[in-house]
């Protein structure tokens, strides 16, 4: 028997229902890579960043969050090359879905119990999302930012529901805009933090602003 279509378990009607010490027996989930790419390459490099955002109220399931990463990683490789992106997933496959597993084989009638004892047995699991929630990611030069908005419109195609392609005004993955970012460097304010920066505040000891 195969797998039940996605559309079985798109809408968020039921309370959350994670992987817990009662809640055994979970399958692993198909996406098992959250990051792609360069992810290592300081925020310098990348300044450009595109968001995938969701519309909707729903649930994704792994298999289309596994699907989607797959698209977009192949079409940013054979377009903008293997070295010049990093895409990110942002929401994680925590809820478990479930079903009620029935035969429908000749002579079933005698085997099957139909409603009684009608909880499912764990299935797959499925992030749950919300209007306005970030699902893909990708920092990128800015010379690459058209191929990532494609590369994404191709990812859109994996999903159920609407979504909405947002080039954001930030540097990179960072939280500050183009023209923050470059004001705080050159005053000194940020320390590199592996894929992101650190802001120093102007509060603290006075040898950290000044020098020594």
């Amino acid at each position: 028997m195969g797998r039940r279509p996605a559309r079985c378990y798109r809408y968020n009607k039921n309370k959350p229902y994670p992987k817990t010490r009662y809640c055994r027996g979970v399958p692993d989930p198909k996406i098992r890579i959250f990051d792609v790419g360069k992810k290592k390459i300081p925020c310098d490099e990348f300044p450009a960043t595109v968001h995938l955002v969701c519309d909707e109220y729903q649930q994704l399931t792994s298999e289309a969050l596994e699907a989607a990463r797959i698209a977009v990683n192949k079409y940013m490789i054979t377009n903008a090359g293997r070295d010049f992106f990093h895409i990110r997933m942002r929401p994680h496959p925590f809820n478990v879905i479930r079903i009620n597993k029935t035969l429908s084989c000749a002579g079933a009638d005698r085997l099957s119990s139909g409603m009684r004892g009608a909880f499912g047995k764990s299935y797959g699991t499925a992030a749950r999302v919300d209007i306005g929630q970030v699902l893909i990611s990708v920092r990128t030069k800015e010379e690459k930012c058209q191929i990532a908005c494609e590369a994404l419109r191709r990812a859109k195609f994996k999903f159920p529901g609407r979504q909405k392609i947002h080039v954001s005004s930030k540097f990179g993955f960072t939280r500050f805009t183009k023209d923050d970012y470059a004001k705080w460097k050159s005053m000194g304010r940020l320390t590199p933090d592996g894929n992101n920066v650190k802001w120093l505040s102007s509060r603290g000891p006075l040898w950290r602003l000044i020098g020594r």
